[in-house]
Order: C-alpha cells, then sequence, then structure tokens
C-alpha cells in the first residue's frame, strides 16, 4: 500500500525535494562502491524513494503538499553546533532544469539539512550549453551574480567554478565582484593541468581542484527512469529535476569526511 500513497502524493504535489541525508549512516550504499558519480546518484535517489514510499501509510486522505518532502529519518544528521568550527562543509550545485534564481533554494535547503548558518564553500555547474555553443562568460554571470549575494548575505563564504578554461577563468574574474576561490578540472579530459591555468591561478590565489563528474551528473531522462522504478505506475515523464546538490562535510583537522549527501529538487509538468 506504501506505493500505491507515495504515487498518489506525487500526483498532487508540484514540487518533490529530495535528501538523502548522510549516506555514510546508509549501511547498503556503505557496502557497494558504485563505478561512477552518476551511478551513485541513481542510486541514492531510488533507495531514498523506495524507503520513504515504504513508509507511507494508507490513509489516501493525506494531507495534500505542494513541496512533497521525501526523506529518511534515520539517515538525516545535523551538524553539532559545538563542533562547527572543526567542520568545513562545501557543496556543488548542478543546474539541471532551472535558472539561477533556483541558487538561493538550493543553499537554503542544505543549510536547513545540516543545520547550519552558513556553507564554506559552493562551487556552481550551470546547465550544459545546447549543441554548437561554446560556454560564455554572459551565460556564466547571472548564476555568479546569485552566488555573490548570498556571499553578501553571510550564507557562503567562498565561491568556486568548474571546468573553466583558463580564457574564461579570467574573464569571470576580472568581471566579478566576489572572485572565484577555486576552479575544478576534469580529469578525464585533462590528464595534466593545463600549463596557462595552473600559472593565472597562482597568480590570482585560486585554488586548481579536480574532480570526474559527468557534465550532466542528472539528466532529465535518467531521473524519470529511475522515479519510475522507484514507485510503481508513477508518471516519471511528468517530472523534472530543476537542480542538485552534493554536500560533504569534512573534518578540517584529519580531513576525513563526517557525512555526505545529496539534496534534489524537481518539478511536476501536469499536462
Amino acid at each position: 500500500m506504501g506505493t500505491e500513497g507515495a504515487r498518489a502524493l506525487l500526483e498532487r504535489a508540484g514540487r518533490l525535494t529530495l535528501q538523502t541525508g548522510n549516506l555514510l549512516n546508509w549501511g547498503c550504499l556503505r557496502k557497494k562502491c558504485p563505478a561512477t558519480p552518476g551511478e551513485e546518484v541513481r542510486d541514492c535517489i531510488q533507495k531514498t524513494l523506495t524507503e520513504w514510499s515504504s513508509k507511507i501509510g494508507q490513509d489516501q486522505n493525506q494531507e495534500t503538499l505542494e513541496v512533497l518532502e521525501c526523506t529518511v529519518a534515520q539517515a538525516i544528521e545535523k551538524i553539532n553546533p559545538e563542533e562547527r568550527d572543526e567542520l568545513k562543509v562545501s557543496a556543488k550545485l548542478f543546474i539541471v532544469g532551472s535558472n539561477s534564481s533556483s541558487i538561493r533554494d538550493a543553499v537554503d535547503l542544505a543549510c536547513s539539512a545540516l543545520g547550519v548558518a552558513q556553507l564554506d564553500s559552493v562551487i556552481i555547474v550551470p546547465p550544459p550549453v545546447e549543441d554548437g555553443t561554446n560556454l560564455s562568460l554572459e551565460y556564466l554571470q547571472p548564476y555568479w551574480k546569485e552566488l555573490e549575494n548570498l556571499v553578501e548575505n553571510k550564507k557562503i563564504v567562498a565561491i568556486g567554478t568548474s571546468d573553466l578554461d583558463k580564457t574564461l577563468l579570467e574573464q569571470l574574474y576580472l568581471w566579478a565582484q566576489v572572485k572565484p576561490s577555486s576552479n575544478q578540472v576534469n580529469l578525464a579530459s585533462c590528464c595534466v593541468m593545463p600549463p596557462d591555468l595552473t600559472a593565472f591561478a597562482k597568480e590570482c590565489d585560486i585554488q586548481l581542484l579536480t574532480h570526474n563528474d559527468p557534465k550532466e551528473l542528472l539528466c532529465e531522462a535518467s531521473f524519470q527512469e529511475v522515479l519510475q522504478e522507484s514507485i510503481q505506475n508513477v508518471k516519471g515523464n511528468e517530472w523534472i529535476p530543476l537542480w542538485l546538490l552534493r554536500y560533504s562535510v569534512i573534518v578540517k583537522s584529519r580531513g576525513i569526511i563526517k557525512s555526505k549527501g545529496y539534496i534534489i529538487q524537481a518539478k511536476r509538468n501536469a499536462s
């Protein structure tokens, strides 16, 4: 009966916010090592949806919620305020099917989920550009402005970018009010850091980091597929992912991960 209740709630909601909680609390995920970041995201969404739907009661007259919260209670783990100074809270935000205005929602939800007032760093990944179009400063600007506002409002300490070459990173640096503190480089596309990028980053005190995320960590088709696999007879094609945020909480003195999780928001396009 759980999946029927979950399907009924999904058919009435306008938005879905899915929180995995701390993946280190998920015994089943700890035993399995996904081959790729994309597989990890799919596994996390599927397990969260399955666990959540199994807990839905049989009462079909439950309150209809515009924003449906899909979480697994035992995995949620807030940060102890007394330990906050010893921890670094970082996030990477992938914008999927929405615009720059959703950045504030994502950061607010991450802060709320972790019980903190601000995030130490956020790296932004704007939506992929259309085929045949190059990423440009004009494309990045609205997203960066939103991040700058959050820095000014003390919701984020430092902001960074992903996969910018030297030319675009320099353009962003010269234009931005709040300068990028880091730039991630995908090692799949470049085994050695480009010398011009390295030199510029050193000159401007920008930290170069590496990552192995695909260009699209969660595409629309993949999200709809995992939704249909997790909840029987749900109209998965009505749901469009807006953004995905991956966070990690690291103990500064030891460099170990204390917590890691995903927050995803999607909206329903009912025909």
